[in-house]
Formats: C-alpha cells, structure tokens, sequence
C-alpha cells in the first residue's frame, strides 16, 4: 500500500513508561492481526540520526475503526514529537507489513511468548480471535518486571474471562518492586513454565515477540525442547527498552 496521511486521534499512558497512541484508519486500509506498518513523523520540530520513522505492530485488531500503536517512551526526539505533538497532527503510515500472523489451522494452539512491548501483535490476535469466537486453543505467556510496567494487563485480563479459549499467563521478574500485590507467575518463561499449562510442547504454533535478547533466548529453549524451527514464529523489538 502506498503511505498515506493519517491523523493522531488521542493517546493515553497504558503502564509505566509505555504510551499507546490511536490513529485514524484510512479508507480502504485492510490488514492482518499481528502486522505492522511504518509511520512517519512529518516536519517534526525536531530530529536525530534515527530519523523520522519507525515500524510499529498494529496494537488494534482489524475489525475496529481505529489504528493503534504503542511504545516504551525512551528519550529519543522521534518519541518526545510523538508524545507533544498535537491531536490532529497528521503522520504517513505505510503498510501493512509482516508475517506474523496466526495460522490457520484451528486444531493446533497457538502459544504467545511475549515480553514487554512485544505484546502489541498478540493483542491485536487475541480481541480478534474473540471477536471472531475462533474455536482455537490460544496461551498467552507475557513477561513484564512488574503489574506496573506491564501494557494491557487488566484488559487482557478482562479478556480471558469472555473468552474460554484464551489462557492468559502473565509473570513478573521484579515483583519485589512493586507497589501493587501479585499472586501470578513470577520468574522468566521458561521450560518449566510452559509444561505447567501446556499439555505437550509438540503441537502448538509458537510466536515469540520482544527484545531481541528474550526473543533469542525463548527460541533456544524451545529449540532444546524439541520444537522445530517450522513450528516457531518471531519478532524482535529492538530499541525501546
């Protein structure tokens, strides 16, 4: 699709240092949860050597009038345009792009492996898969430090107990930091983790969606567990942590 001018709508603080910001969809503008478009920022105040465009996963599943992003809000002049600049403003997005996209074969689960802002795609993925009432069995397996740093939490929440074929695992890996009490999962994902919900490891579709760090670390594991590569989707998130 060629880039187009869209305008930014409203935006909102969705956890601790991460901001979502709602756009208005272009006419005609089609795409697939879990993709993502590159939007760019047009005569921004200011500028730095990372330039004035970023690629975001589409945070808002297709069915919904809006265009959603969101974004840990590092100090960069990109993210301080994004985070001053006027409703109003218009911005080119371009897209849709990626593969990251749920299969469709409705007998085999998908598993989420997601940490911090990776969740963006798989949010898109999960109100779609309950909006469209898919019989697939969905794992939803999302790393954050704390209740607080961790994007969407309540929503998703919300969303498992309208949903009975969503599994939401959230775990926390500084919850001693937190203001707020948590009795879910604590610690990184991991192999122990994922047993403890998922009947087989062999199976599932496997998509992976963080910092290239957690997303190099969630394919070794599966790898020595014995998924195949073909069973493994991913998406690193560089720069924003």
């Amino acid at each position: 699709m060629a880039a187009t001018k869209i305008k930014l709508l409203s935006r909102l603080e969705v956890a601790e240092g991460t901001m979502a910001f709602l756009f208005e969809r272009p006419e005609g503008f089609e795409f697939k949860a879990g993709q993502s478009g590159d939007f760019t920022l047009l005569n921004p105040p200011e500028t730095d050597a990372e330039g004035n465009t970023r690629a975001f996963s589409i945070a808002s599943p297709p069915h919904e009038q809006e265009l959603m992003i969101a974004t840990r809000m590092r100090n960069t002049a990109f993210k301080r345009v994004l985070k001053t600049m006027s409703i109003g403003t218009q911005i080119s997005l371009e897209g849709p792009f990626g593969s990251l996209t749920l299969h469709n074969n409705v007998e085999r689960p998908g598993v989420f492996l997601a940490g911090g802002i990776g969740i963006t795609p798989f949010r898109s993925m999960v109100f779609r898969a309950a909006k469209e009432r898919t019989p697939q069995r969905l794992y939803l397996f999302y790393s954050n430090r704390s209740p607080e740093a961790t994007a969407f939490l309540e929503e998703l929440i919300d969303l498992e107990k309208h949903n009975s074929n969503l599994k939401l695992i959230a775990t926390m890996d500084e919850v001693g930091k937190s203001h707020r009490g948590w009795n879910g999962e604590m610690g990184f994902i991991n192999k122990a983790m994922l047993t403890k919900y998922l009947k087989t490891l062999e199976g599932p579709i496997f998509y992976i969606a963080g910092p290239p760090a957690m997303v190099t670390a969630m394919q070794k594991m599966l790898n020595e567990a014995g998924v195949n590569d073909d069973d493994i989707r991913i998406e690193a998130f560089s720069g924003y942590a």
